[in-house]
């Protein structure tokens, strides 16, 4: 066995065991074989049906890994996975579905920002603990209203200042910013417009475009038009490869940022000349297969790329937030403890806010004021060099 496959399994088994107990313990009490029933509520068809299938891949990937380890104990997870087909209201069917069956402990949700802080109230009235995908901060603020709900993706105000850092660095005045129409493009927007004032860098213009624009042609020459040092886009994968084949289109000799929401495949593919050193703000796994693998966290990440690598033949930077989710819920779950008869859903989302995990996104730390986990350290500048993301530098 090497040792990196090593030191990942040890890893995986002490971030389950260290606090919990599980089998036969003292007094030869019978060791707990119930499954640990997980929902999740994806978007697998649909305009965010590519996003909702690395997610379900990742999660299945995920429970394979748990249940062959054998740090669950006697335990196994199970998966139940229901297609929203990217619509909110059909997104709360489900999530009425899966709160409804007792046997589910708690609930995953896709990248659907209006799916996820749809489902708040739901959630939050019927205390079903949820994990989401989705990065606007409306998920989870205000916490006082959204105890049970809590997310795992990179937060908008973490990724503007992780952007403005890199503009500074390279010299950059003046930018120009392509960004979402929905309520994550919109904090992203105010939270860029923040982060620079403060670095004396100006936004000449800024354009929005809709989720579902295939055409962004019109914005992208807008901006161009301003002659900026840069553009930042602040949208989903798909239309900033699309922003970045216009602004080729268009001679734009500038640099291209990218927020986190637009991370995609390791290998940039058709838009590989078009994003050629453009700059991507995301987690360093995205990478690890570029990082030595000093850490038992470190060595851990590249096992998960490469294991995801080898059963799907690529590698999706989104798909380790899915997999810490599950692990974040197993977790609690054997610390929870409680009536064996039925899922213990209160006790189990008082162990998640404060559940502490060195995942494979990166350092997460839940709190009762905070329930968006990922830390701003797990952010990173990535560059895009001979048709794939590389670190910078």
């Amino acid at each position: 066995m090497s040792p990196i496959r090593s030191a990942s399994i040890a890893a995986l088994a002490s971030a389950v065991l260290a606090t919990t107990l599980t089998g036969c313990q003292f007094g030869g009490e019978q060791q707990d074989t119930r499954p640990i029933v997980i929902a999740a509520d994806l978007e697998l068809s649909g305009a965010s049906a590519p996003v909702g299938k690395v997610y379900q891949r990742a999660l299945e990937l995920k429970r394979d890994q748990l249940n062959a380890s054998g740090a669950l104990g006697g335990r196994k997870i199970e998966l139940r996975v229901k297609d929203n087909r990217s619509d909110a209201a059909e997104s709360l069917r489900n999530i009425n579905d899966f709160i409804g069956d007792r046997s589910v402990s708690a609930i995953i949700m896709g990248g659907c920002n209006e799916c996820a802080v749809g489902a708040a109230r739901t959630v939050d009235e019927k205390r079903v603990p949820t994990i989401a995908l989705a990065p606007s901060a409306a998920v989870t603020e205000p916490v006082a209203e959204r105890r049970y709900m809590f997310k795992l993706a990179p937060n908008a105000t973490d990724s503007a200042a992780a952007l403005t850092a890199e503009l500074g660095r390279q010299k950059i005045r003046k930018v120009g910013v392509l960004h979402s129409s929905d309520s994550y493009g919109q904090e992203g927007l105010d939270a860029l417009r923040r982060e620079l004032s403060k670095a004396d860098i100006a936004v000449v213009r800024a354009e929005a475009v809709r989720p579902t624009d295939t055409d962004v042609s019109g914005q992208i020459a807008d901006l161009v038009a301003k002659k900026p040092g840069a553009l930042v886009v602040w949208t989903p994968n798909e239309q900033a490869s699309l922003a970045a084949v216009s602004a080729r289109q268009s001679r734009y000799a500038g640099s291209l940022f990218f927020d986190a929401a637009a991370a995609g495949e390791l290998f940039l593919g058709a838009s590989a000349r078009s994003t050629e050193r453009a700059t991507l703000i995301f987690t360093q796994t995205m990478v690890i297969d570029d990082v030595i693998a000093t850490t038992p966290a470190k060595a851990a990440r590249r096992q998960w790329f490469q294991d995801y690598t080898a059963r799907f033949g690529g590698y999706h930077g989104s798909s380790s937030f899915a997999a810490d989710a599950v692990q974040l819920i197993a977790d609690a779950e054997l610390r929870a403890g409680g009536d064996p008869r039925q899922a213990n859903r209160d006790s189990l989302r008082d162990v998640l806010e404060t559940a502490q995990l060195d995942g494979l996104s990166g350092p997460i730390r839940m709190t009762p004021d905070n329930h968006s986990g990922l830390m701003p350290q797990a952010l990173t500048a990535l560059v895009a060099r001979g048709g794939r993301w590389r670190l910078a530098g």
